[in-house]
């Protein structure tokens, strides 16, 4: 028995060996495997774990007008941060910084008191006061660089634009959809701390700057924008309507010149401001557009063959639609009309009929290349594509009928003014956008826009122009009418939905059109929302439009046409070309003629009309400034240690 024991005790020795020895390999193994091969990796890690990394904002991309005007850039700025585990007085810390950052003490004490590696205590800090914090050298706070973003011309299409926030990103509008582009590239300061987080004094420090993000040029032209404000302000506050807006177009390509809204806000103080004011209604909001929608059932219509202009039709004030009557604004009827005719009387029944005519197949069809419907593909976020409804039984003849003077389908403004563009620039139809190109490093790229295609023939969008332009000659849009300039467009009054229900005293209000009717170079829509007193669009809406056009044709340089002269005394406008503004405005008041600015700058860089023109005296003219804005700058500081 004893010989056994021994033989088993001698086993269980050899096998725990074994395993000892399997054991110690296995760690000398791995011990090779962590030292040799993974040395590298860990001590990466080792020193990523002693490193304290703290951004920097690369500077934010400039926003220029299409003059290469800047709109919104970025400046200089600092942002204060604190390591706490390195302030050693707490209390005298917090109350220095607080008196001189604006700051509640207790705010900053409590940010000072964490077991934190880093926390901010305010970003966009003057260079006064991040001075005046380097100059005390206080343990544990440190400043380094930010930006912050200004705006040279003021509160320019601050729907457009939209704003950052204080972390640099875009919140709204452009700022927003072109964020990737406009943000840049961040940077970072590194040092390496202790244990406790302090800094080591011969330890590592590195400072990464930020790369400044891409530019944009838009398609908007500053001094059209200012003009297109200015109206929209005042056609909207003379009618009391709850809402306006103006927008300017190129036909020719769908750029957007201006778009104005009002009530508007101030861009550098946003949140001061009903969210509702900050709004691009122009691509966000939908609305019933009523008899300006007539210019696109007839495109339509005669593209398609079923109306021409030796097309007639008697008004006897309403036409028969499966059970309803569908009633023209007169009464009594407009009786035998041609078909230019109808479009002068603004003659409901005649358009439900050309609807009719079409089917719902081919008038959705042709709808639908009008991009109604579904959202065009604009450079904007939020964009809303409308309502329009599908052919199907359960959508009666009458709702056809309805869409063909612009009621039962809703739309933005943007979709009705595109649509306008394509039958003034021979049915080609151009999606509208607000960025003309994309400046980056690597060089300028054009905007992302889809391709213009043509949704109605040459000779259907002339034959619709021309009655378009009879409308504003001796039709319901004669207050748009402009001496020198043949203006074509479309009044419209709608009546606006409330509870699923028209509302017979809430309506909205609208022009349509382009000029010069044989070569447009402006295209544009103004809308009045809930205007007070007398609301019909040719009363209130031509006149606006008739302004508008007069000061933005002559600074598009489009020549007047000659006009049968007014019988006034005519004088020759004074060249005041690189004038100050006040010396200019001396001359041309001396030579008898009103004098309007548009831009706050101080040297005068353009006039309508043109220098040596002949007008009548006391005529109107604009002069045109620009901003000294080369002293703004716009480098990147050199960082600031803790």
């Amino acid at each position: 028995m004893k010989k056994v024991s021994d033989r088993l005790i001698q086993r269980r020795i050899l096998l725990l060996l074994l395993i000892m020895l399997v054991g110690s390999g296995f760690l000398a193994v791995r011990l090779a495997y962590l030292q040799l091969w993974q040395n590298e990796f860990f001590q990466t890690k080792a020193l990523e774990q002693r490193m304290q990394r703290i951004p920097i904002e690369g500077l934010r991309g400039t926003i220029y007008d299409r003059n290469g005007v800047p709109l919104a850039m970025s400046v200089s700025a600092h942002t204060v941060y604190a390591i706490p585990a390195e302030v050693e007085d707490i209390e005298g810390t917090a109350r220095i910084l607080a008196g001189i950052l604006g700051l509640e003490e207790d705010f900053i004490l409590q940010r000072i008191s964490k077991r934190s590696a880093t926390e901010w205590l305010k970003k966009k800090v003057g260079e006064e006061e991040a001075r005046q914090i380097i100059a005390l050298g206080l343990p544990g706070i440190g400043v380094v660089p930010t930006s912050t973003r200004i705006y040279p011309y003021g509160s320019v299409a601050p729907q457009v634009l939209g704003f950052v926030g204080i972390d640099n990103q875009g919140l709204e509008g452009l700022e927003l959809y072109y964020d990737d582009l406009l943000r840049g590239t961040p940077g970072q300061t590194v040092f390496e701390r202790d244990a406790h987080g302090r800094a080591l004094e011969d330890g590592v420090r590195g400072y990464l700057p930020g790369e400044k993000g891409g530019d944009l040029v838009l398609t908007l032209d500053i001094f059209l924008q200012r003009m297109a404000e200015e109206e929209v302000r005042r056609a909207t506050l003379e009618t009391g309507s709850r809402l306006g807006i103006i927008l300017i177009t190129d036909p020719k390509n769908g750029e957007i010149l201006a778009n104005a809204i009002y009530p508007t806000y101030d861009i550098e103080e946003f949140d001061k401001y009903p969210v509702a004011n900050r709004r691009n209604i122009a691509v966000t909001d939908t609305y019933e557009p009523g008899s300006t929608f007539k210019g696109v059932t007839a495109a339509i219509a005669v593209n398609e063959g079923v109306a021409s202009l030796s097309s007639g039709f008697f008004d006897p004030g309403y036409i028969r639609v499966s059970g309803w009557n569908v009633r023209c604004w007169n009464r009594g009827g407009h009786g035998s009309q041609t078909f230019a005719q109808t479009m002068q009387n603004s003659c409901n029944p005649y358009y439900a009929k050309l609807a009719l005519d079409l089917g719902p197949e081919r008038f959705y069809a042709g709808l639908l290349d009008f991009n109604l419907g579904h959202k065009t593909g604009i450079d904007f976020p939020g964009e809303m594509g409308g309502t329009l409804r599908a052919p199907s039984p359960s959508v009666p003849l009458v709702t056809w009928a309805n869409i063909g003077f612009g009621q039962g389908l809703t739309l933005t403004p943007i979709q009705l003014l595109a649509g306008f563009g394509a039958i003034a620039n021979d049915g080609i139809y151009s999606v509208l956008h607000y960025v003309k190109e994309m400046v980056t490093p690597e060089g300028t790229f054009p905007a992302d826009i889809p391709e213009q295609r043509q949704i109605v023939g040459t000779e259907a969008a002339d034959i619709t122009a021309y009655v378009l332009r009879s409308a504003v000659e001796v039709g319901s849009g004669k207050r748009a009418e402009v001496p020198g300039y043949d203006v074509a467009g479309k009044t419209g009054t709608a009546q606006l939905v409330e509870n699923g229900r028209y509302s017979h005293s809430k309506m909205v209000t609208s022009f349509a059109g382009f000029a010069p009717e044989d070569d447009p170079q402006m295209a544009a829509l103004l809308v009045l929302w809930e205007p007070q007193g007398a609301f019909y669009g040719g009363i209130i809406a031509s006149p606006v439009f008739a302004r508008l056009a007069q000061k933005v044709l002559p600074y598009l340089g489009v020549e007047p046409k000659a006009t049968v002269s007014s019988g006034n005394r005519q004088a020759s406008v004074p060249d005041v070309g690189n004038l100050g503004v006040e010396q200019g405005t001396q001359v041309l008041q001396r030579a008898g003629f009103r004098v309007e600015v548009v831009g706050p700058g101080t040297r005068i860089i353009g006039q309508v009309p043109a220098p040596e023109a002949r007008v009548d005296e006391g005529s109107l003219v604009y002069i045109y400034t620009e901003i000294d804005y080369s002293e703004v700058s716009t480098e990147q500081p050199s960082p600031y240690g803790a």
